[in-house]
């Protein structure tokens, strides 16, 4: 099984002290090149007269951008204790067994704009990086990552077992598993029988809790009908076909 997360826009503060980043000794170290390459350009973007701008942030943000100039300096903290959006609420991974958190160790990855692909025993520094953002010396981080990433949430992903790519369409532009779409389910949260669509905020949430219960239900899902019947112990599930080849599996949880 691999879970596949996005990262979050809020994040929380560097301690006052602490090991900064060990930048070669990340997960994944076949994206070291590129990890190294965007991490100077956004450094040297958030130098700049027009980093608001590249950036896509408000000038209210500017002590995040200055903050970027020292990402090797600042301290460190677990990928998953960092980001603090409501999908990270959601997971709870402080809350979580020392067998959930376990299988998280095995089975999840946060896909970032900065950093790539990430296990949740990686440690990096708070940062301000958007994926659409245009840094010095480079296009938009999409085709970046897409060039590598593929590959590397494939292997992550092994030979057999279910995908479940939280990401929004953004994020998953970054890159999906090389030729792995019909394991891959994409998660959809609407309220009550009728299917009324609900708020962001609220739907990434629910995402986040779906995480962690399939974690704590110590399940290994093959494929999205069984990941669905574990799901389903909780939630009203709705699992819907791939619209063509190459295309993944819909699910939708519906709430009260």
């Amino acid at each position: 099984m691999l879970i596949i997360v996005p990262p979050s826009e809020s994040k929380r503060a560097a301690a006052d002290s602490g090991r900064p980043v060990a930048i070669d000794e990340l997960s994944f170290p076949e994206l070291l090149p590129t990890r190294r390459r965007i991490a100077r350009a956004l450094i040297e973007t958030s130098r700049d007269l027009d980093a608001f701008e590249r950036l896509g942030v408000r000038p209210t943000l500017a002590p995040e951008v200055v903050r970027n100039i020292r990402l090797f300096e600042l301290p460190a903290m677990p990928v998953l204790d960092l980001y603090t959006g409501p999908l990270h609420d959601g997971l709870d991974a402080s809350g979580w067994s020392p067998a959930a958190t376990a299988r998280a160790n095995a089975s999840l990855v946060v896909v970032s704009a900065l950093w790539g692909a990430l296990r949740p025993t990686d440690w990096i520094p708070p940062y301000r990086l958007q994926v659409c953002s245009g840094l010095v010396g480079m296009d938009r981080l999409e085709p970046i990552w897409r060039a590598v990433l593929p590959d590397t949430l494939a292997d992550a992903a092994g030979t057999d077992g279910v995908i479940v790519d939280l990401r929004s369409p953004g994020y998953q532009a970054t890159g999906k598993p090389t030729g792995l779409a019909d394991r891959t389910v994409t998660l959809r949260v609407h309220q009550g029988l009728r299917g009324h669509r609900i708020g962001p905020v609220l739907a990434k949430r629910v995402r986040g809790e779906a995480v962690g219960f399939l974690l704590e239900s110590g399940a290994d899902p093959p494929d999205a009908h069984a990941l669905a019947y574990v799901l389903s112990d909780r939630w009203a599930v709705r699992l819907e076909d791939p619209e063509r080849a190459g295309k993944a599996w819909t699910m939708t949880l519906s709430i009260d």
